[in-house]
């Protein structure tokens, strides 16, 4: 079976890997499984009912859902007869919704409960081609989408399906993802079948997974990184689990037993403060042993380059200790994919020398994502880089650093934008992806920061405001941190501080925790922070180093409108939102 359109997948899929456990979701507190056949029966039965709904090749269908089977089913539905799918946010905001709508010229939207359901409703109504949204939650009152596979097995046409597949090309338009950026309006990623399946086919020895496999899924399915990677879980004949909630990933792990997930470093993150707060609670000789452990896994280094001694060593920390961080994860796990985000090279340490590979990569949304990768074959991985160039696709880099990336994964281009796809892909078809970079020993990525926000001081100094956010999360009073200065004579920051650490500090230290909005305030809270601050100056140049800390009590969200789904920094809301803070650090 030859695959080159998304829709083959499924062929592919009962032609080598059929199976009971295909798609799995949770419902009412017990695991539905759909089997191979079950998949391909859904997307069949949705595509003779879109095409008795009138469906016509290049309309265009919008998906707005939790991760869930449905959502796969749909999605091939949809391919299968031509259409596009338009997968959107579930946290979106209604302008951007109401934008997107009307920018795409949806046809019908899916939605998965009554909130999505009115609020499509709400910015939908009046559009004289948009024809009506169907639930895959049953809502008193709302089309659910059964309507449509009922439709669709009254009318089943299989010769007329096959002939409309026929006439699809592997460079037809698949989806369009709407980018949500960092300023502005959204801009629509158009994205081919061949952009897709370019990126899967060349990520197929990515992870050490195979159809005797799960996975257990929980980042967004409208984000072009999960997007891709249930498609490679597909091509592999991996079973795919969708989590409940990201709340509940802790208790799936452990239901599901995967030995494959991917995440993004804010939640590793998270994992590994929760891991630390266990350690923290120990009695003190395992406490003492835990921290033996973890001082190790800083030191760890890949192929064994750090000699026997320490291997030998790092044997007794596995067993007595990482042993039990693999099995909070299910104890099954081969390895994690990482990406959306820079990973914070010590916790990557930690990890691998945990036995818990992760597999950091790079890329956007318009290189479909990935565009380079760690792998787990020997020298193939390098602590601090993105992982080496995949294969079929090509990088240079610009006189000013910036990636430049071409392939057959790079997009169409930006929907109802030609100004905006010349200026990202240039005369000789290279993308320009906006991110400064370098090759470590030649064939390793390593992303140094934004090109857009890198800033200058006063003193003409360029600062790169990403790599020393990722310092300063290593400190464990740090949750968040951006970095300011432009134009002015010093770097400084604004910090959100990791309460959970800090409350177990201040009854350490005996200092009366009231609120989080108090303990910003005191004295010394702030110079604890400040003091970590100065631990990190010292891996910094004089110029790049932080002068002055201002502390915020809330944490930064995607629901405030502080981060982008992807959880990359909304630099120029959160100014906005702390004038009074830059104010108060560059008016002494």
């Amino acid at each position: 079976m030859s695959v080159s359109r998304l829709f083959d997948l499924l062929a592919h899929s009962i032609e080598k890997f059929p199976k009971e456990n295909a798609l799995a979701g949770k419902e009412n507190g017990r695991w539905v499984k759909y089997s191979t056949a079950d998949f391909v029966d859904y997307a069949n039965n949705l595509s003779y009912g879109l095409l008795a709904m009138g469906l016509q090749k290049g309309d265009k269908i919008g998906i707005i859902s939790n991760n869930r089977p449905e959502w796969n089913m749909a999605d091939m539905g949809i391919l299968q007869v031509g259409g596009v799918d338009v997968p959107i946010y579930p946290t979106i905001s209604d302008n951007e919704l109401r934008f997107i709508i009307h920018d795409a010229q949806l046809s019908y939207v899916f939605v998965s409960n009554k909130v999505l359901y009115d609020k499509v409703k709400a910015c939908a109504d009046g559009r004289d081609y948009f024809k009506g949204i169907y639930s895959f939650n049953h809502i008193e009152g709302v089309p659910h989408w059964s309507e449509i596979l009922s439709l669709g097995k009254k009318n089943k046409d299989p010769k007329k399906l096959t002939a409309i597949m026929a006439t699809i090309r592997d460079t037809d338009l698949a989806t369009m993802l709407y980018t949500s950026g960092t300023t502005g309006m959204p801009k629509g990623v158009m994205l081919s079948h061949r952009n897709l399946f370019s990126n899967v086919y060349a990520s197929r020895k990515l992870a050490p997974v195979n159809s005797d496999c799960k996975a257990l899924s929980f980042l967004p399915l409208n984000h072009i990184y999960e997007r891709m990677l249930t498609y490679l879980y597909m091509y592999l004949g991996v079973s795919i689990y969708y989590a409940e909630s990201i709340e509940t990933i802790s208790e799936n792990l452990k239901e599901i037993r995967p030995e494959v997930f991917s995440s993004v470093p804010r939640l590793l993150e998270k994992v590994y403060d929760k891991i630390l707060a266990t350690g923290e609670k120990l009695p003190f000789l395992k406490r003492t042993l835990f921290f033996w452990a973890v001082g190790l896994a800083e030191k760890f280094e890949m192929n064994k380059a750090n000699g026997a001694w320490y291997e030998f060593k790092l044997s007794i920390a596995r067993k007595l200790i990482f042993s039990k961080w693999k099995e909070a994860l299910g104890g099954n796990i081969r390895c994690t994919v990482s990406g959306g985000a820079a990973l914070n090279p010590r916790l990557a340490r930690i990890f691998w020398a945990a036995g818990i590979n992760v597999l950091e990569g790079y890329g956007l949304t318009e290189t479909s994502p990935v565009v380079s990768v760690n792998f787990l074959d020997p020298n193939s991985a390098c602590f601090g880089t993105v992982g080496k160039i995949i294969e079929g696709v090509t990088v240079k880099f610009a006189d000013d650093g910036e990636i430049l990336v071409k392939g057959p994964n790079v997009m169409l281009g930006y929907y109802n934008r030609p100004d905006a796809t010349t200026e990202a892909i240039d005369t000789d078809g290279w993308f320009h992806t906006g991110d400064i970079g370098t090759l470590v020993d030649g064939r390793f990525l390593k992303i140094t920061d934004r090109k857009k926000e890198i800033f200058k001081t006063s003193g003409g100094k360029y600062i790169a405001p990403q790599m020393i956010e990722n310092k300063l999360k290593e400190s464990r009073f740090i949750e968040q941190s951006m970095v300011i200065g432009e134009n002015q004579k010093f770097a400084a920051a604004l910090v959100v501080p990791s309460f959970k650490f800090l409350r177990d500090y201040c009854a350490l230290k005996e200092i009366p925790y009231t609120t989080d909005a108090d303990m910003i305030k005191h004295d010394a809270i702030k110079n604890r922070i400040m003091k970590s601050v100065e631990l990190i100056n010292k891996q910094l140049s004089h110029y790049e180093t932080i002068k002055k800390i201002e502390l915020l009590s809330q944490e930064w969200t995607v629901e405030k409108g502080e981060l982008s789904p992807k959880l990359s920094l909304k630099r120029k809301v959160i100014l906005d939102k702390n004038k009074d803070l830059f104010t108060k650090i560059y008016s002494e």
